[in-house]
Order: C-alpha cells, then sequence, then structure tokens
C-alpha cells in the first residue's frame, strides 16, 4: 500500500496505547488484492484483541496515477473485486455486531459511548467552525475553507484578512447533502425533517425515487424515516444518488 508505516509498527503502538488509553479508533481498508477472507478476519480480530472501541473502515478504491493503479495495470496486482468487497463488508458488519459494535454509518462502528462526535455533525448537517489552514466551516446554508498555504494564511491573519473562500448552497444543494450524509448513517433520513425544511413536494419527490429500493428490499421505511436495510447498506452511496434531486 506504499504507506509511511507498517503493520509491525501498527501492532506495536496498539500494545503501548491500549495500555494507558480506553478510547482508541482505527481505520481498516477492505477489499485488497490477495487479501483472502482468513487474512481479514485476522485483522478483524485485533480489534477485540487490544480492545479498541471505534473502528472506521472503507473499501479500497484506486486512484490514477498512484501506485497502486500502476501495479495493477502491469499486472503485478489483480484489480478490485467488488464481490469481494461486499463479501469482506458483509463479514465485518456481522463480525463487530456480534462482538456488540453498533453500525452507526456505513464506514463507522463504535461501542456505546464512543461514536465520533465531529463526524456525527458533519453527517446530521450540524453547524460547526474551522480554524487553522485548510480548515472548513459550514453555518448551515454557506460552507467556506480556509488556504492551506500556511505562510500565506499568518500573513493574511496578521494584516486583518480572513484567508477564506465562500460557496453558498442552494436549496437543492441543501437537500442532496441531507441525503447523500442521512442515508449512510443507522438513523437514515427524518421524512417529517425533510418536509418540514424543503416542503411536502420534496418529501414526495424522495419518497418515489424511494419506492423502487423499497420493493427492492434495500431501503425500508420504519419510524418515519427513510434507511437502508441490511442489503442495502453496502449500496447506499449509489442509491443516494438516484434520490438526488437534479
Amino acid at each position: 500500500m506504499n504507506r509511511a508505516h507498517n503493520a509491525k509498527q501498527t501492532i506495536e503502538l496498539l500494545e503501548e496505547t491500549s495500555d494507558f488509553f480506553d478510547n482508541i479508533s482505527i481505520d481498516l481498508i477492505y477489499g485488497l488484492p490477495n487479501m483472502s477472507q482468513e487474512r481479514w478476519l485476522e485483522n478483524l480480530n485485533k480489534v477485540i484483541q487490544y480492545k479498541i472501541p471505534h473502528v472506521s473502515a472503507y473499501a479500497l478504491t484506486v486512484e490514477p496515477k498512484t501506485a497502486l493503479h500502476q501495479f495493477i495495470v502491469r499486472g503485478k496486482y489483480p484489480d478490485v473485486d467488488e464481490n469481494k468487497s461486499h463479501a469482506q463488508f458483509m463479514t465485518m458488519v456481522d463480525f463487530l455486531e456480534k462482538e456488540n459494535f453498533i453500525h452507526y454509518e456505513l464506514s463507522n462502528f463504535g461501542k456505546t459511548g464512543y461514536f465520533s462526535k465531529n463526524n456525527t455533525a458533519y453527517w446530521e448537517g450540524k453547524k460547526y467552525m474551522g480554524i487553522g489552514p485548510s480548515a472548513h466551516s459550514f453555518n448551515g446554508v454557506e460552507r467556506s475553507w480556509n488556504i492551506s498555504n500556511n505562510i500565506k494564511y499568518i500573513q493574511q491573519i496578521n494584516t486583518g484578512v480572513l484567508p477564506s473562500q465562500r460557496e453558498v448552497l442552494s436549496l437543492n444543494d441543501q437537500y442532496n447533502e441531507l441525503i447523500m450524509t442521512g442515508i449512510r448513517t443507522q438513523k437514515g433520513i427524518s421524512l417529517q425533517a425533510v418536509e418540514q425544511r424543503f416542503g411536502e413536494k420534496m418529501s414526495d419527490y424522495l419518497q418515489k425515487q424511494a419506492n423502487k429500493f423499497i420493493q427492492q428490499q434495500l431501503l425500508e421505511i420504519s419510524d418515519n424515516c427513510l434507511k437502508t436495510t441490511r442489503n442495502g447498506k453496502f449500496l447506499s452511496d449509489g442509491i443516494a444518488s438516484d434520490l438526488f434531486f437534479v
């Protein structure tokens, strides 16, 4: 994977930190070329071994012009297998839920009391402020981001200029963002909130677009919220694109 650290260093770090901290989160990647189901289970068992209360896990995506992309093009590694990624995703869901993890967002699992607070705020569309170079902020309708150059950031701050760019989200943009983030969460999308914020027309549109996925048992309506079913979780990003208003 061409990472700055290796598996041995990661294990050594977990052995040290688990003795001093009880709030640890790790990132996992599934769908790696040549990673067997048995090897994937070994990784998942490390979560239990080191008493880690929060896991973020992502399917491998191959970006152009990366080393991995070149290895695949040259035939050194096989291409990403979506069926394998799906199988490892479902294995992970089953494994972690049996260990009392809550699958509270598509890529995130946590024990009770250990959910990511800042990410949950993003997913729920709450306001937040970012301070420093590259930091992002959101006030409910307007998103801003500070420049990434440290020197220029400090120079402009010293002259009383806020070094940031802004964009105002249209009502359609706000709706689509709510769909994109909400469909990935355990809570799902509140139909009442959609109607209150965007009107009855948009709520009706959402339910009409969702109907085919409900019939396919990929979505369901529970407690007046639109949610992915167990079979729909892995497909939630693709489903969201069909629920967008364009």
